[in-house]
């Protein structure tokens, strides 16, 4: 095997679903480097991640921040080109759909260098998501395409990939779920945020539920409705948290906002919750492993997986206090048999797929 592999990662779902792939080409031995382009730069949505993910520290941090799209995709090409024209690493792997995973593959594309995308495939069909437009371009930059469920490889084929690109190799953020399953103590988060034992948590950043003022009052009172029902706490996403305060949800009874959260200690309060409201992509995956009803503030999804075999359902405003009412009424369950090859072993045939290509190619 021939050639370092590059990872880059910008974001809290970047490192999640990061960890078990560079773990498990680590065991195979492969030459790697990590760059970390700085867009999450909060160390509560960042440092803390991989101290508690096992991720090695970056080996480079490029700073780059927060910003519009087109300044932040800007910054990140010029920070991402000259990163690795320096480096020139065999295969450039990038993960999920944010800015990051664009700048990544887009300079890559530019240098000539050949790019993996780990969660391809997925489609929301919704072109106002400016993460629809990323992970679309980026699957058609990557030369290796590795897919979480049988839709996304479905997707890939009715856009005309070469099926020697695609593989299904099942979702590496299930992998770092169940890792850590037994680090994840409900109870201790609950005492620590100070919360009652039936709790929900909400966590919204998307444009469309914080950027415009209308949606984020419309959000804010749906929320503090919700809240009559079931206490809610609330970790702030830097993205959203002054748009939602100020939209009203800040002091409203029942809403617990608290600062963002490391991996172990989301995740532990996710655990317990008797709820989830959400516009992430990622915590409907979760949920639906950890079997928490979920209540999507979306009129699409990416990844319907969770909704067909999960706990997730998508709502509007309008709809959701009927919807959380319902699901703290005891409302269907997940499916026994969840999502195929969410067994936490997508990093391995991850790194099995690239061990060999690097094999043929670096």
């Amino acid at each position: 095997m021939n050639g370092r592999v590059l990872h880059v990662v910008g974001t809290r779902p970047n490192f999640v679903k990061a960890a078990p792939v560079v773990a498990a080409l680590g065991v195979a031995g492969c030459d790697q480097t990590l760059v970390h382009t700085g867009q999450h730069y909060d160390a509560r949505m960042s440092d803390v991640f991989f101290r508690q993910l096992g991720l090695p520290r970056p080996d480079t941090d490029l700073g780059v921040g927060s910003g519009g799209h087109a300044r932040q995709t800007a910054d990140l090409l010029v920070a991402l080109e000259a990163e690795l024209t320096a480096r020139d690493p065999a295969l450039v792997v990038v993960y999920g759909d944010v800015n990051s995973t664009l700048a990544a593959a887009l300079a890559a594309a530019k240098l000539g260098l050949p790019v993996a995308h780990v969660e391809a495939g997925l489609r929301s069909f919704d072109m106002t998501m400016p993460e629809e437009v990323n992970r679309r371009l980026v699957d058609q930059l990557a030369v290796l395409l590795f897919a979480t469920s049988p839709e996304a490889v479905g997707h890939l084929a009715r856009e005309g990939a070469d099926p020697a690109r695609v593989h299904f190799v099942g979702n590496p953020m299930i992998d770092t779920l169940l890792t850590h399953l037994d680090l994840f103590d409900p109870a201790a988060a609950r005492t620590a945020h100070g919360l009652p034992e039936r709790y929900g948590v909400v966590t919204l950043h998307r444009p469309a539920n914080v950027d415009d003022p209308e949606a984020a009052r419309a959000a804010a009172r749906a929320l503090t409705e919700a809240a009559r029902h079931l206490d809610l706490a609330v970790p702030l996403h830097p993205r959203g948290r002054d748009a939602l305060r100020a939209a009203g949800l800040d002091g409203a009874p029942g809403v617990h906002l608290l600062e963002p959260l490391g991996y172990v200690e989301f995740m532990s309060l996710v655990r317990g919750a008797a709820a989830v409201i959400t516009d992430s992509g990622g915590v409907q995956e979760e949920t639906t492993v950890l079997g928490v009803p979920c209540l999507t503030l979306r009129t699409t999804t990416e990844r319907p997986v969770t909704v067909t075999h999960g706990t997730n359902r998508l709502v509007t405003h309008n709809e959701l206090v009927p919807a959380l009412r319902k699901a703290l009424d005891g409302g269907p369950g997940a499916p026994a048999e969840g999502p195929p090859l969410w067994d936490g072993k997508a990093g391995i045939r991850t790194a099995r797929v690239v061990t060999r290509w690097l094999e043929h190619h670096g």
